[in-house]
């Protein structure tokens, strides 16, 4: 298998939870917080996304989709326009709320599109690419790329979880 086909698959696999997590979800439960300070199945979609539209376009030297694609308007979230939820407080984490379960799919669906795109392209010499000089050591774009998928595994099944216990209730 190619390097590229192995990022394919494991984006691919992110896509597959994503879509179970929001299959026949209520925007109810889409919204509800498990706790007071717990994320919503919404905040951690939409944070799947975002996350992964922007270390993507990062790597690519792309525009993101949530800019290009017109998600930001779309979705109206009373933050700052490059936000991705990293480091959100309780309170901000809660503004995310009132998108539909249609709308989060498109936009990650967008977003994953453009992922397959740009990891068709790579080549295992790729990865060795410096693509952040902010840590010590360098992140890679191998790095890089498994870190999302890993950050997005983790968060799919948060999601997918926070989902069970709300329609348990």
């Amino acid at each position: 298998m190619e390097i590229s086909g192995v990022f394919a698959d494991a984006f691919g696999r992110v896509r597959e939870e994503v879509h179970a997590v929001l299959d026949g979800v209520s925007q109810e439960v889409l919204d509800a917080r498990p706790g007071p300070v717990a994320n919503s199945v919404g905040w951690l979609v939409w944070h799947i996304a975002r996350v992964q539209d922007d270390h993507v376009a990062g790597v690519a030297g792309s525009e993101q989709v949530w800019f290009s694609g017109g998600w930001r308007e779309r979705f109206a979230l009373p933050l700052a326009p490059a936000d991705h939820g990293y480091g959100h407080t309780s309170e901000q984490a809660g503004l995310v709320r009132g998108i539909a379960a249609g709308e989060l799919r498109g936009y990650y669906d967008a977003v994953h599109a453009v992922t397959l795109d740009y990891v068709e392209g790579l080549e295992a010499d790729d990865l060795d690419r410096v693509v952040d000089t902010n840590w010590d050591p360098h992140v890679t774009l191998g790095v890089r790329l498994v870190s999302v998928v890993n950050d997005n595994q983790q968060h799919t099944g948060q999601a997918a979880y926070v989902r069970g216990l709300l329609e348990a209730e």
